[in-house]
């Protein structure tokens, strides 16, 4: 793949060599992991690998790990799974305005709101007043994927482990990019998906402690722990456990090179007019910006004309000309929230790349404002 110009990472980053090389090493392994006879011992044993080496790269237990289909099948299990197990003590359950799409959509299904201030942080002395005796579960992802905002989800924990609620966070956007530690989290359940830190498409994992027991959500065999369902891809689960070994073995020094880029990425759309919504210090791959007057979905055009290619928010809303919900809770208008772009950096990314969305920017908005 050539990912020159390629500033859409948070929705899905190129595959990392390590992570292709496993895979390619067991997609001719022949056997069902849940299978008896020999060829199905040696799918277990390459299973059970790959879920130790993901286990050690997350700080988690072995058996914490129930490998997904990805990040959204992870939010699913955890939030309406632990919603269902423990709703006829504890009807509650509470997900930050700004969640992804597969947290977030349990609002239709009855769940409350912790709402974000105009930086979109969750409003902490807000989830104090929420969080009570009656709440199962609560759900704040760790990074926003819009935004990159580090939400203060140690500290939303804390007020969900002292109303005995359970505590999910999202962590598909943190991993591989902050440090993330399951066991000193202080969360009860965790997602990830392999996608976004370059392991293949079509595999996450929910991590899960083991004093913890959602209810399933779907019917079969419940290969994993009994709450997910169906043959798990030992291939892919594989892919995915090096390629998150390999983004977090780099994290520290990543952070910083990404970061620089980001800043640069911030710096030349001030130039150019925009409005960040992103805050100082936050995660180090994403940049979102408004620019006012210009319709995103236009710019976006424009800028995929010229080689570059970016987003107008969450990947689970591509081809759907919305506002960005993110953006309306935190406040902003309609049209704030249709003239915001999201650029994502990744471990592909080059200073190259940022030269080349300095010119294509430039240039695109020069026409759109025209």
């Amino acid at each position: 793949m050539n990912a020159r110009g390629y500033f859409d990472h948070a929705a899905t980053t190129p595959l990392r060599p390590e992570a292709l090389d496993e895979l390619v090493r067991l997609a001719s392994l022949v056997g069902n992991p849940s299978a008896l006879h020999r060829s199905g011992q040696l799918a277990r044993r390459a299973l059970e690998e790959a879920r130790e080496e993901l286990a050690e790269a997350v700080g988690a237990h072995p058996t914490e790990v129930i490998f997904t289909s990805g990040g959204s099948e992870a939010d699913s299990i955890a939030v309406l799974g632990g919603w269902a197990a423990r709703r006829a003590e504890r009807p509650g359950c509470l997900v930050s305005a700004v969640e992804h799409p597969a947290v977030v959509g349990a609002v239709k299904r009855g769940a409350g709101i912790l709402p974000v201030t105009a930086e979109g942080v969750v409003d902490l002395d807000a989830a104090d007043r929420l969080i009570d005796a009656g709440t199962g579960i609560v759900s704040v992802m760790a990074v926003g994927n819009e935004t990159g905002t580090v939400q203060p989800a140690a500290a939303v924990a804390a007020l969900a482990a002292g109303a005995g609620a359970w505590f999910h966070t999202d962590a598909v956007q943190a991993l591989g990019h902050i440090p993330l530690d399951f066991a000193t989290s202080g969360a009860h359940l965790m997602s990830l998906s392999a996608h976004k830190v370059g392991g293949p498409v079509g595999v996450g994992a929910l991590l899960c402690r083991r004093e913890v027991q959602p209810a399933p959500i779907g019917l079969g065999g419940g290969q994993e722990r009994g709450l997910r369902s169906g043959t798990v891809p030992v291939a892919l689960a594989a892919s995915f456990a090096r390629a998150a070994s390999v983004a977090v073995a780099g994290q520290a020094a990543e952070a910083v090179r990404l970061a620089g880029l980001r800043d640069r990425v911030a710096d030349l759309c001030l130039r150019l007019g925009g409005r960040l919504n992103s805050l100082p210090g936050g995660a180090p791959h994403i940049v979102n910006v408004t620019f006012d007057g210009v319709r995103a979905d236009d710019l976006l055009f424009l800028l995929d004309q010229a080689g570059i290619r970016a987003s107008v928010g969450s990947a689970c809303r591509a081809g759907v000309h919305q506002p960005s919900e993110v953006l309306l809770a935190m406040g902003r208008t309609l049209d704030e929230a249709t003239q915001s772009l999201r650029f994502s950096l990744g471990w592909t990314t080059t200073d190259d790349d940022v030269e080349a969305l300095g010119g294509a920017l430039a240039a695109g908005l020069q026409i759109a404002t025209g």
